[in-house]
């Protein structure tokens, strides 16, 4: 008869012990996910402005070269301008498409290609791993909410006032592919 009380007692503390153990462990797991959602998106905030910079900076050298052959070919096609000025402005055309096509000729990937592919593969890398990490959080926010709302640890849960969390949903102007020329124009 004694075991029997002690085993009812072990049992009546042990169960709501365990089910205090186990919604604290849920909270603390959303808490450290979502922890890792936000050092993502720092880093995301971080890398984007400076690959775009790097970016600018090198297409820079290209947009001009390209710009000053469409000034170029303005004035080449002026009516206002001397046979003279014509000849010379189609020799500066002409250099600064010959040194184009050499750039191509010899280096089919140019630099700003490869920085572009560069900021392209890192904002791909940290959107996938933000979605990983969201994912992550759903599923330890699922497991928090089933926690405090099924029985019997929804008693426990209601003692210690624990909310309800809300889920990470994409929001319709996520669900657009982002156009990252858009992202040029900024700044």
């Amino acid at each position: 008869m004694l075991l029997g009380i002690i085993l009812i007692l072990v049992v009546v503390i042990l169960i709501p012990v365990g089910f205090y153990n186990a919604l604290v462990g849920r909270k603390n797991q959303v808490q450290n996910v979502f922890a890792s959602i936000e050092a993502l998106l720092k880093k995301r905030y971080d890398l984007i402005p400076n690959l775009i910079a790097t970016v600018k900076t090198y297409m820079q050298h290209e947009k001009s070269t390209l710009t000053e052959i469409t000034e170029l070919r303005a004035k080449a096609t002026s009516s206002q301008i001397s046979d003279d000025e014509k000849v010379d402005l189609n020799n500066k055309i002409s250099k600064a498409l010959g040194g184009i096509m050499v750039a191509v000729e010899n280096y089919p990937d140019l630099k700003a290609n490869q920085n572009f592919l560069q900021l392209q593969a890192s904002l791909n890398e940290v959107e996938e791993q933000i979605s990983a990490a969201r994912r992550a959080y759903n599923a330890a926010v699922t497991d928090y909410n089933n926690a405090i709302e099924m029985f019997p640890t929804n008693i426990m849960a209601s003692m210690m006032n624990y909310q309800r969390k809300n889920v990470f949903e994409i929001t319709e102007g996520e669900r657009k592919n982002v156009n990252v020329g858009d992202l040029f124009k900024k700044g």
